[in-house]
């Protein structure tokens, strides 16, 4: 009988840092998870005067003990792939480079503590951990419905952009001369998106009978408009549902590659074998 083949070592760190299909693969990313979420709560605080004054020195110790385990999970990353640029150029590699480069550059660089706010970029990476096997389905039908549905959302988006040019120049017209605050069109379309979203900050407001009747019909207008776009990706994740196909988190090593079919031996991108078995 032939002896199982050995993976070797760059294999076993991918299948830990990329995927989410075994146990030390989910450990990674709970653990992952909270050291994003930890780091975040440092920036926020770091960026109260009251307290970063008081605990500065542990705030930024604390910074620096965080950004160097992101930094080595950057490198991990990097040497898990076969092909190391297609994780650095990637939208995930780009974040995770931005999200750790501002420590060091504050460090180095006299003048750009300012760029600490790019620490909270890290965030975004909350994404990469949902992909947890759970989630998996759920999220690669939103974005599905998401995509189907952008021509919709964009004619509709239009459509109410034209119709706030047109409520606006209405207003400025009834309005004009009254010392209302519709002293231009564009300031009077700002109005009509501030009233047709339902924000109302209060800043303009009709003075005129006719003014306030025109943005009572707005105001209710708003509420109708806002559940369009709901609706239409609504009904398109009903339609997805019905045709989803069951994905895993497997990442090819090649191409970085995701969203695999259950069972996948080669990626569906570029060919190569998913698995060294």
């Amino acid at each position: 009988m032939n002896k199982p083949k050995k993976h070797s070592w760059r294999f076993r760190l991918h299948e830990i840092i990329y995927e989410a299909d075994t146990p030390a693969g989910k450990f990674f990313d709970i653990v992952l998870f909270i050291a994003i979420i930890v780091s975040i709560i440092f920036v926020m605080l770091e960026s109260i005067e009251e307290i970063d004054n008081k605990y500065h020195t542990l705030l930024n110790a604390a910074e620096w003990v965080i950004t160097i385990l992101f930094s080595i999970e950057y490198i991990a990353r990097i040497i898990a792939v076969k092909k190391p640029s297609k994780y650095i150029f990637s939208f995930y590699g780009i974040i995770d480079f931005l999200s750790t480069i501002p420590k060091y550059l504050s460090f180095f660089l006299v003048g750009s503590h300012s760029l600490v706010a790019l620490r909270a970029l890290r965030l975004l990476r909350v994404f990469r951990i949902l992909k947890l096997t759970r989630y998996i389905g759920e999220s690669t039908n939103l974005i599905r419905a998401l995509k189907l549905s952008r021509a919709k959302i964009i004619l509709f988006m239009m459509f109410v952009f034209i119709l706030c040019v047109i409520l606006g120049t209405i207003m400025y017209l009834v309005e004009s001369g009254q010392d209302s605050g519709f002293t231009s069109i564009p300031r009077s379309v700002y109005w009509a998106i501030v009233t047709l979203t339902t924000v109302g900050y209060g800043d303009i407001a009709p003075a005129t009978a006719l003014g306030q009747l025109i943005a009572s019909v707005i105001m209710l207008m708003g509420y109708a408009i806002i559940a369009v776009p709901t609706g239409i990706v609504s009904a398109q994740m009903v339609k997805t549902n019905k045709r989803s196909i069951e994905t895993n988190t497997q990442t090819c090593q090649y191409c970085m590659s995701r969203k695999h079919r259950d069972n996948a031996e080669y990626c569906y991108n570029c060919g190569e074998l998913l698995n060294e078995d």
